[in-house]
């Protein structure tokens, strides 16, 4: 069935024919055909026919199905159905149509050719504000005779009536901080009232470009979309006053342990080489990565931190190890698991693809997958993995290998040797333990940066895929080494704090279940960000949610949760819109939410999507823009940031208090901790 396509064809976006860039024209490989598309963000039924929809160039499913993107997916030449397609995020889609085969496939990424698809938020009524002067009702907060302050412009008021009347500072977007009026210090830390920053270690600052290219890591001279771009630890250190300044209480760090050293092939057609610069994929958990710094720069960076009283926490997986990659293999000493290694070069970090049509996936073949010396590997004793003598992944949580990555036996009660390859691995730190699951390692192993460090917390990554019991057995021995440092490091210790630990449920919203039981005392809270930009576009809009989660922070000790409107995974905020009005207004309803929130880093200072090729998650971890804060309106976000989140430092009321609506035009609320007190008025919009 194999051969050129007998008419046009075309992409069919909900039964309309795109036409122009959307029709399929032969790739430079015999067979192969691509076309692009615009798409909003949205839902989109598609079929791939001649104008006609004739059988044999009518390609689909049989019956009606959703597709991936990244997935070469078999097609039916003569379909009778259509396919759903959800675009989380707008811009130009590839599809390129295999015909090499008797069954043609269809893989579909999103596109490297920028189109700009100028998106508006959605409307929400609203109180209007024409910039002027507004009067909100503060009786219950304070008596007649109180002067109160707004802590963004500095202006103050008495109050008459049981109310104050003041005008919003127009680049505040209509918000006014009301507090009385006298001095106030930050409060003591708490993590009920944690302002975290969250950054990826290796996107944020380079201050030492001596370890850029640590174990042979290479940039690819293009987009540079999985490369190791140069942050580390010594570039967080020479940032830690602009990040004091701006209100952060506590810093969470990617994975800082020895990576996978080499690459795997990102995308497909477009492939790039993927490394681990995120930190996900660990090959040594008793190393620090050399592309992050050395112990020297790490306790540093700690040191310093605290002298800011700014806590560190370090994010850890207990769920997964790296990928084998090529280059692993050769700094491993496992030569039996390579192939055609006289056609490699000499260092395996020098692979390129070849020829014209050659990609970085091909990096692959020169692994063998199908060897039993993958025993010297971590081992079937150790973890999941498609490899001879391994144990199968699952489709459960407990037991699925995510990503492809091999899944930790975190549920096994046998004990266990180091693996081959960590046994005869010059430079590690690990060594056999008596009688140790696999669990009593990678605890041993995450516990020593906290009992060397004296780090503050951990975030766990993909807690539900790991036992609970693992997770409390993490926290009590990371609980016993945080107190043991802080007795040997009485100049060093910045509080009698025990550890803190939050983790990473996906799709986990505000409510308290088993994980709080077994060493978590927050939970990253996915369920604001899906519905913030209601609460941006209209601050009163989030009065329900700010009730329910003070009613539940406020009257739980041992219950917290992490908000965010951003993160590495999902989606970056300002990437959507590029509205620095819409971001101050997002920071507006965000920072005055109850309990913890994270700061994803470039939010305070309108960071961009950077190329993602085809892999939207890629699109979210762009460099730090450093180069824009002089920019006027960059510097006036960042200032915008920073007075919400030091107006929450100086006011535990904000994230622990009790929640009051006193009004809703202007939408107006009291937050109160005991004696600490604030009103919080939004005047509208403009």
């Amino acid at each position: 069935m194999s051969g050129k396509l007998a008419k046009p064809v075309f992409v069919f976006v909900n039964g309309v024919s795109s036409g122009g860039d959307g029709e399929f024209k032969l790739h430079e490989k015999n067979n192969l055909y691509k076309a692009s598309v615009s798409l909003d963000k949205g839902t989109y039924k598609i079929k791939i026919a001649d104008q006609a929809q004739s059988c044999d160039t009518t390609f689909g499913p049989n019956a009606d199905t959703r597709i991936s993107f990244g997935t070469a997916t078999q097609m039916s030449s003569c379909a009778k159905g259509e396919f759903e397609l959800k675009v989380v995020m707008a811009g130009s889609y590839d599809f390129t149509l295999n015909y090499t085969k008797d069954t043609p496939t269809l893989s579909i990424l999103r596109g490297t050719k920028k189109v700009e698809v100028k998106r508006q938020p959605p409307a929400v009524d609203c109180d209007k504000w024409d910039g002027g002067a507004i009067t909100a009702n503060v009786s219950k907060a304070w008596k007649n005779g109180t002067t109160v302050r707004d802590a963004y412009t500095g202006q103050t008021a008495v109050v008459k009536n049981g109310k104050v009347t003041m005008t919003p500072a127009p680049e505040s977007e209509g918000i006014l901080l009301l507090e009385e009026a006298k001095d106030y210090s930050i409060a003591p830390f708490s993590w009920d009232n944690a302002n975290v920053y969250f950054l990826l270690t290796d996107r944020f600052n380079n201050g030492d470009k001596s370890n850029d290219h640590s174990y042979g890591r290479k940039f690819d001279g293009k987009d540079e979309i999985g490369t190791w771009h140069g942050g580390d630890f010594r570039g967080i250190t020479k940032k830690l006053d602009y990040l004091k300044d701006l209100g952060i209480n506590a810093i969470w760090v990617t994975p800082i342990v020895e990576q996978s050293h080499g690459f795997v092939g990102g995308g497909t057609e477009e492939s790039f080489p993927f490394y681990a610069y995120h930190g996900y994929w660990a090959a040594d958990f008793t190393n620090i990565d050399k592309n992050l710094g050395s112990e020297e720069d790490f306790q540093k960076f700690v040191d310093e931190a605290h002298k800011r009283g700014i806590r560190v926490l370090v994010d850890v997986v207990m769920n997964h190890a790296g990928h084998a990659t090529l280059k692993d293999l050769q700094d491993f000493n496992l030569p039996e698991l390579v192939v055609n290694a006289d056609q490699l070069p000499a260092d395996y970090s020098d692979f390129k693809p070849v020829g014209l049509y050659g990609t970085w996936s091909s990096v692959n073949g020169s692994i063998n997958t199908k060897t039993k010396e993958w025993k010297k590997w971590w081992g079937p004793d150790w973890v999941r993995a498609g490899l001879p003598g391994y144990p199968e992944p699952g489709v459960g949580d407990a037991d699925m290998s995510i990503g492809g990555l091999p899944d930790f036996l975190t549920e096994s009660n046998k004990p266990v040797s180091l693996p081959y390859f960590l046994k005869h691995k010059k430079d590690t730190k690990a060594v056999d333990l008596p009688n140790a699951t696999v669990v009593d390692y990678l605890v041993s192993w995450h516990t020593y940066y906290v009992r060397k460090f004296g780090i503050d917390g951990f975030r766990g990554d993909t807690v539900k895929h790991v036992d609970p019991i693992a997770w409390k057995k993490l926290h009590q021995s990371a609980t016993a080494a945080l107190k043991e440092w802080k007795a040997e490091n009485p100049t060093k210790k910045i509080d009698d704090l025990p550890f803190f630990m939050v983790g990473e449920v996906w799709d986990h919203g505000v409510a308290r279940d088993l994980w709080y039981d077994n060493g978590f005392s927050s939970i990253i809270n996915f369920d604001y960000q899906k519905e913030s930009m209601s609460y941006t576009q209209c601050m009163k809009t989030a009065d329900d949610v700010y009730k329910k989660y003070s009613k539940m922070i406020s009257s739980d000790p041992g219950f917290n949760a992490l908000s965010y409107i951003s993160s590495h995974d999902t989606k970056l905020f300002f990437g959507d819109y590029k509205d620095f009005a819409l971001q101050k207004r997002a920071a507006n309803s965000f920072m005055m939410l109850p309990g913890q929130v994270q700061i994803y880093y470039g939010d305070e200072s309108g960071r961009d999507l950077m190329k993602d090729g085809g892999y939207l998650d890629q699109s979210l971890r762009s460099d730090m823009n450093w180069g824009d804060l002089d920019k006027p309106e960059n510097k006036d976000l960042v200032k915008h940031w920073s007075i919400l989140a030091n107006f929450r430092l100086k006011h535990p009321a904000v994230a622990a208090g009790s929640h009051a609506t006193l009004s809703k035009s202007p939408y107006t609320f009291m937050r109160q901790n005991g004696k600490d007190k604030v009103v919080i008025v939004s005047a509208g919009r403009k």
